[in-house]
């Protein structure tokens, strides 16, 4: 047990590079607390060590530590990106790994500013800790979800969707849990600092227990009747997806799957299911819309459009109701995937290597709702986009279904689509919406707006999934005020305790 201040600098001043290992490596278990491993009561207890880090270590040392913590999270939980860049995306080694590393560093760089902030703020006081760090690591972990186009991914918040703690996500959204366990987990350093177990223990578990009062809660209610919907997963592999020999095959599956789909009335295709321009598969597409015309049905399905007067390329998803087309466009971009933030010249090395080098246009902020051919009113996110949960508000509360079409082929067999439908969890729980996940290779999905998942593909290989869902209207909490009523007080905290400082100097 940790008895003073000095005890941990000493150590820390003494073995620097032991403690970096010891942080590094508990930074790497908590990994184990997402999925596909959901070991949610990790996350809490590895978050221990960094507050206490930052309670009895000077800024410096204490920004050290949270960055050794960061690195060993950001390697182990996105060492996908080495899968995405180079094993399926064909990229040379030398351009893998240091992008790979190079957001591993950015990612840990935030932590590091975590543990620099919650020390000089907390000033070695652990009743101050568990004021001031759940607000610091969570103003910080928002600030990471959007800064430079954000990378939110392993925000603590979405290791609990499984949790008690998932009882709160309709209130305060994936930032408030992240503030919650944190509190949790200030409960517990001030069980071993103070020894105030009866106070103590009512941090540790008191968000646990309302959380799981609050599940029972229902904040939106149904509207119409149930829909019996459909996912086609394709199953095609990335690496022939664009071949020009695979691209009838794919138009052959999709077709064929759609009409043995006689009974939905709502069909699902993934990202891009379709490798090509609306513009190039007119006659196609037009024996898709007189199928949705004779059954009475909707199809949505991923495909790029081409905008000649704009000169632009968007990753689209289309809506077919057998009398119209309806099309929404991405509006977050991946970058380094589909746009590429260098210089003219940076492109045109790029283009000569024969690396990717062209950018997919952004969407409008604001999109029209896609209708449905039986009035159901849908919510769309393509792919990454779903990481960013307040982004998608925009489509409530009119929409009273959500869907996510995503291509995590990139991926391989990783734990990136698993994390990546957790993601999409939180999103259905905020929203209080059933959440319908078509991916091309995996892991599609229905969504109750609990969160729990009712039905899922198997991965790497055609599948069709079908489930009634039933549409509902209403607004959570969250869904009202978005990140703000968290991120504001956060603000509050962190404010009134820089004042302090400065005054108490």
């Amino acid at each position: 047990m940790v008895k003073s201040i000095p005890d941990l600098q000493r150590l820390y001043d003494d073995r620097p590079l032991v403690v970096a290992l010891a942080m590094f490596a508990l930074g790497a278990l908590l990994t184990l607390s997402f999925a596909p491993f959901d070991l949610y009561l990790l996350a809490p207890v590895l978050a221990v060590p960094v507050l206490l880090s930052s309670l009895f270590l000077d800024p410096r040392s204490a920004a050290r530590c949270a960055f050794w913590f960061g690195i060993g999270l950001f390697l182990s939980g996105t060492y996908w990106l080495y899968v995405s860049v180079h094993v399926i995306g064909m990229a040379p080694l030398w351009i893998a790994v240091p992008l790979m590393l190079g957001l591993v560093l950015i990612m840990a760089t935030y932590f590091a500013l975590t543990g620099w902030l919650m020390s000089r703020l907390i000033g070695g006081d652990s009743i101050r800790l568990i004021v001031v760090g759940p607000a610091v690591w969570v103003l910080v972990e928002w600030a990471r979800g959007w800064f430079l186009s954000g990378f939110p991914w392993l925000s603590l918040g979405y290791s609990q969707v499984d949790s008690p703690l998932a009882g709160w996500a309709p209130l305060l959204g994936v930032y408030g849990i992240s503030w919650l366990l944190l509190l949790s987990a200030g409960g517990m350093v001030l069980a071993i600092t103070r020894r105030r177990y009866p106070l103590a223990l009512t941090l540790v578990l008191l968000p646990w227990l309302l959380g799981e009062g609050l599940r029972a809660q229902q904040w939106t209610h149904p509207v119409g009747e149930p829909i019996v919907a459909s996912i086609i997963q394709g199953g095609v592999p990335q690496e022939r997806k664009w071949l020009r020999e695979q691209f009838a095959p794919t138009l052959e599956i999709y077709h064929n799957a759609l009409i043995a789909e006689q009974d939905s009335t709502l069909v699902v295709w993934p990202e891009v299911a379709l490798p090509s321009l609306i513009d190039l598969e007119n006659p196609y597409l037009s024996v898709l819309q007189d199928d949705a015309r004779a059954r009475g049905r909707t199809l949505v399905l991923g495909i790029l459009e081409n905008d000649l007067a704009e000169r632009s390329i968007y990753n689209s998803v289309l809506l077919l109701d057998g009398e119209s087309q309806q099309v929404y466009r991405k509006r977050h971009l991946v970058p380094f995937g589909e746009y590429f933030p260098v210089p003219d010249f940076m492109r045109e090395w790029m283009r000569l290597l024969s690396l990717p080098n062209n950018d997919i246009s952004a969407g409008g902020a604001e999109q029209p709702i896609l209708v449905a051919a039986d009035g159901t009113t849908i919510g769309v996110a393509i792919c990454y986009e779903d990481a960013f949960g307040a982004e998608q508000l925009y489509a409530l509360p009119d929409a009273t279904l959500l869907i996510n079409v995503s291509n995590d082929a990139w991926f391989g067999d990783s734990i990136a689509p698993h994390q990546h439908l957790q993601i999409a969890r939180m999103r259905a729980v905020e929203s209080g919406r059933w959440v319908i996940r078509a991916t091309n290779n995996g892991v599609s999905a229905f969504i109750a707006p609990d969160g729990k998942v009712a039905a899922t593909a198997p991965q790497f290989e055609f599948a069709t999934l079908k489930w009634t869902v039933q549409p509902r209207t209403g607004l959570t909490p969250y869904a009202r005020t978005g990140n703000w009523s968290v991120i504001l007080f956060a603000c509050l905290i962190v404010l009134l305790a820089t004042r302090r400082k400065r005054h108490n100097l």
